[in-house]
């Protein structure tokens, strides 16, 4: 039995490429993992907040000496945080929205990327201290950003990899859906995506 973590980072409900490739995804793994659970953090319903004074300054701020103001801002950091170490897999919806991950993703990460909490600094520089975590990345874009013309613009699968893995998640799988806008390729991208996941041995 797994704890698997749903992140949606999607505006578009049903009709998400991202959201689809990621409950294939799911679906595998509950195959894989019978009586698994499932939790869903929707970043779009919940608003995750962005980063502000109030934020940073109760990041950086000894637990001791933080105020009623300080733990009213840091509250949603602290739950996501939280959220995050029980899981042992996190499945990562993530749209392309000009090359890069939707805001809502982004202020998700500013809130789970800590020092002290999720990463820490020593001798050798910085440990990431989020570990034996596995993570699945469902990447969707309306052009193929797997190779070709389009390959050097892909913002997502890069900084995606990077700044979980400086957090110390380095198993990370990627599976793509691309080329949805595109006439000859949209027609079949779902099917060749999901097809992907269901032949892949990385579960």
């Amino acid at each position: 039995m797994k704890r698997i973590l749903h992140l949606i980072s999607s505006p578009r409900g049903d009709e998400s490429f991202s959201i689809k490739l990621a409950n294939a995804i799911i679906a595998k793994l509950q195959d894989q993992y019978p009586n698994s659970s499932v939790e869903v953090a929707n970043l779009i319903e919940s608003n995750v907040p962005h980063l502000d004074t109030a934020h940073l300054r109760s990041f950086f701020t000894p637990q001791e000496q933080l105020t009623a103001e300080d733990q009213d801002a840091i509250r949603y950091s602290d739950g996501a945080i939280s959220q995050l170490m029980a899981a042992d897999i996190i499945v990562i919806g993530a749209p392309l929205y000009n090359f890069g991950i939707h805001s809502s993703l982004k202020a998700w990460i500013d809130h789970i990327a800590r020092a002290g909490k999720t990463f820490s600094y020593n001798e050798q520089g910085v440990q990431g201290l989020v570990n034996g975590k596995k993570v699945y990345i469902a990447m969707s874009s309306g052009a193929v950003y797997s190779e070709g013309p389009y390959q050097p613009y892909d913002f997502v699968s890069t900084y995606l990899k990077a700044m979980l893995g400086f957090i110390g998640m380095t198993d990370i799988t990627l599976f793509r859906v691309e080329g949805v806008n595109i006439p000859g390729i949209k027609e079949e991208a779902m099917d060749k995506a999901i097809l992907s996941v269901e032949n892949s041995s990385e579960f």
